[in-house]
């Protein structure tokens, strides 16, 4: 017992459930995460591979197995007409508007993208950004109704 009396004891418990919100955050903050690796990527000249599990029927036995294969990502970026680089932050295929009627943010080299994504990464994990999360759920659930 006194190895246990240096530790500061509580009786709280670990939740049940997260919140919605809490959940779309984190979702969110992953794949900013996957982009910050793949513009670091870029432009170190190595590929950012990251692999996910997929279940597929052998032909021959019809046995279902799981193998691993290459995610596909996306860049959430693209350059304008003046040579600038753009970045839109996407939630599903859903776009999400930072400003009013600005959902793009500008940079001028790679090194700034990546610190563009990391700030609105830091954004998203403080919460700055949930109203805007909630909207673009909104819209991406709605497509799902008949």
């Amino acid at each position: 017992m006194s190895q246990l009396g240096n530790l500061k004891l509580v009786t709280t418990k670990k939740p049940m459930h997260q919140p919605a919100i809490v959940i779309r955050r984190n979702k969110l903050s992953s794949h900013l995460w996957e982009q910050i690796q793949l513009a670091k990527g870029q432009i170190s000249g190595t590929p950012f591979v990251l692999m996910k599990f997929r279940s597929i029927k052998d032909a021959h036995t019809g046995v279902r197995k799981q193998v691993e294969v290459p995610k596909r990502i996306k860049p959430w970026w693209f350059q304008t007409e003046e040579g600038k680089v753009c970045v839109a932050i996407k939630y599903g295929r859903w776009t999400i508007e930072l400003a009013k009627d600005k959902p793009s943010i500008q940079v001028d080299s790679a090194e700034d993208l990546i610190k563009a994504l990391e700030t609105v990464k830091v954004a998203v994990e403080a919460g700055d950004l949930d109203a805007q999360i909630e909207v673009a759920s909104a819209g991406l659930r709605g497509g799902f109704r008949r």
